[in-house]
């Protein structure tokens, strides 16, 4: 992985960036501006390392992405609420992807017993999901496998807690359908897994 040396390099590798795009699309940043058509709305980690787009190959207007840490879906969040409300009722989207992580820095921390400040607050979310599953969490060895097996079952919780929200509930009323996809990004090897298709235990996931 190539290190930035400044903050400036930014600037310089967007120009060079415009420099081949333009090459091959002369038309590519006027048709970009014309509105934005995306296939799914993903909400995923702020992890720097799990860059969503990148990962998938996706083109710029392909994702409608919302980050915060550990991909949480809390019903008190009105950011995401109204990224939610908006993706379903104006951009139309009806693919909604949790993307988690393995090794996610948030979760740990959900797991851990050292108080981490104001982050703490937010991890109750996690924490719920760590006292639902405290029984099978309990039996496993590692901190690592620990730590991975919780990702997963945060997404699936998170599933569970964006079909709650009233933005979702509207939908069904309103004779919508939303496709609940749970994915986890291994960054050891690179790999995005389908929680519902790599056979994982997911229990009560979603049907895709």
């Amino acid at each position: 992985m190539c290190a930035v040396s400044s903050i400036d390099q930014f600037l310089s590798n967007n120009k060079n960036w415009v420099r081949e795009v333009l090459k091959t699309e002369q038309h590519y940043f006027e048709n970009l501006a014309k509105g934005q058509q995306p296939i799914a709305l993903l909400l995923g980690c702020s992890d720097s390392r799990v860059s969503p787009s990148k990962v998938l190959g996706a083109g710029l207007g392909e994702l409608f992405i919302h980050r915060n840490i550990a991909n949480v879906v809390a019903h008190s969040d009105l950011n995401f609420l109204s990224v939610f409300q908006y993706a379903i009722h104006v951009l139309k989207i009806r693919n909604v992807i949790i993307y988690g992580h393995y090794g996610c820095g948030g979760i740990q921390a959900a797991l851990g017993k050292q108080s981490n400040g104001l982050i703490d607050n937010w991890l109750a979310n996690v924490q719920d999901v760590i006292k639902c599953n405290a029984n099978e969490l309990s039996q496993i060895k590692t901190e690592e496998e620990k730590v991975n097996r919780l990702v997963e079952l945060n997404v699936m919780a998170q599933m569970e807690n964006l079909r709650q929200t009233s933005v979702f509930r509207q939908a069904l009323e309103e004779g919508i359908e939303i496709n609940l996809h749970g994915w986890v990004f291994d960054m050891s090897t690179g790999q995005v897994l389908n929680l519902k298709k790599e056979n994982i235990d997911v229990f009560n996931l979603p049907a895709e």
